[in-house]
């Protein structure tokens, strides 16, 4: 098993590009199933998440092949099983959105409750109880949701909440349904925007993806196409925040500027100087002058979950007192815990951390718990003193392609090395 480690006290300089989201790829690879013609997908990271999800899909029947070093191209012309094991499902939470279009497809599905990340119970009953507004028949035996349905209708359906993969798995369900659907209440991330596109480009009929309410009208089926996936605005920001924690000057290529502007004012806030340009960002100053900050998780466009971690371990570096208020997932601060360890000044009261910023972080043995967990320690690891020894790193993998490559180039001292 591989760990980290880094040589902290590195200002970050150079250019770096962003890869392929890894949230929006996912989601797309599962539409796959929904049409007996080839798909050709570029843009797409390498990650361990991805290689997860072909290994799925190729479970079901669907061929894949790379045909370039971020290209692949999927046909699901014979879908051979109608079930999503637990041992495939359990390591990627995100699996669980092949439920809609392999409903959709055969009419029969068969998916393992999902694990993933432990960062919080984020339950399944948003997918089910929208996909079983189309119609389907749906039960719960020994940990699956088994769904049956000669083929899906439209209805008109409301979320409690605007989660991401509910939005994505509905989506995928209705788009060869009979009639209109309308989901109200939808997510509005630019990976649901992405899969929306993408859908599109296959024949499907949707209108309004990036507002609250998505309305689809059911096509009888649809056909092969091509599509590059969006650029990973987590990765840009996680960087973004790398080049701030160290007091360096990078220049971010292929950002999605525009879906950044929470997290572009954020550091705007705490005295980073950010330029952004066409497809480009500037990150330069920040620490040791950076000023405490308070923030609050939001889903889209508001303050991402997915960069709290990082956040965190930014402000650790900032003098003065930090608020950062967590409302996506209520596990999400275990990370703390390890930067405790390497010194930062974190008192922890429900779903707000609160941070006494402005001291040295000191490298220590410290253990990964989840993806963006991962991130956070490596991040704290490039401003401490001495070694940090970052255990589980393939949490890391799951994510971020050849980050510790990409670091490097800009100067980082870290190594990869074998436990």
């Amino acid at each position: 098993m591989d760990k980290m480690l880094i040589r902290g006290g590195v200002k970050l300089t150079g250019e770096v590009p962003v890869s392929g989201s890894k949230n929006a790829t996912l989601p797309i690879l599962m539409a796959a199933l929904l049409t007996d013609e080839p798909v050709r997908i570029r843009n797409v990271p390498r990650l361990r998440d991805v290689a997860t999800a072909l290994a799925l899909l190729n479970g079901l029947g669907v061929e894949s092949r790379w045909t370039g070093e971020h290209e692949i191209e999927l046909c699901a012309a014979r879908v051979t099983s109608h079930e999503a094991p637990y041992e495939m499902v359990k390591t990627m939470r995100a699996s669980f959105v092949v439920l809609g279009p392999l409903l959709a497809r055969t009419g029969r599905a068969r998916v393992s409750t999902p694990g993933g990340c432990a960062i919080g119970a984020r339950p399944v009953n948003l997918h089910i109880s929208g996909i079983r507004s189309l119609g389907a028949r749906i039960q719960l035996r020994n940990g699956y949701v088994e769904a049956h349905a000669e083929r899906l209708s439209g209805a008109r359906i409301w979320l409690d909440t605007p989660s991401v993969g509910a939005t994505e798995n509905i989506l995928m369900a209705a788009v060869t349904a009979r009639g209109q659907t309308q989901l109200e209440n939808a997510a509005r991330e630019p990976e649901v925007q992405d899969l929306a596109r993408f859908l599109a480009s296959m024949g499907a009929k949707i209108y309004g993806a990036g507002s609250h309410v998505i309305e689809v009208e059911g096509v009888e089926r649809l056909h092969g196409a091509e599509h590059a996936v969006i650029a990973d605005r987590i990765e840009a920001g996680s960087l973004a925040v790398a080049a701030a924690i160290t007091g360096g000057d990078v220049t971010i290529r292929n950002t999605p500027v525009g879906q950044l502007d929470a997290v572009l004012a954020k550091l705007r806030e705490m005295g980073v100087a950010v330029t952004a340009g066409d497809g480009t960002l500037r990150v330069s100053g920040g620490a040791p002058a950076l000023r405490p900050v308070e923030l609050r998780t939001l889903p889209y466009p508001g303050f991402p979950t997915d960069l709290q971690a990082q956040m965190m371990a930014l402000v650790t570096q900032a003098a003065g007192t930090s608020v950062i208020t967590e409302t996506i997932f209520e596990n999400r601060f275990m990370h703390a815990l390890e930067l405790m360890r390497m010194g930062a000044d974190i008192v922890m009261k429900g779903p707000t951390a609160i941070v006494h910023g402005g001291t040295r972080l000191q490298g220590a043995p410290v253990m990964a718990t989840d993806l963006r967990a991962s991130m956070s320690l490596i991040l704290a690891g490039l401003a401490a003193e001495n070694v940090t020894e970052i255990s589980r790193v393939y949490h890391l993998d799951r994510g971020y392609e050849a980050l510790d490559k990409k670091l490097a180039s800009l100067g980082a001292r870290i190594e990869r090395v074998n436990e």
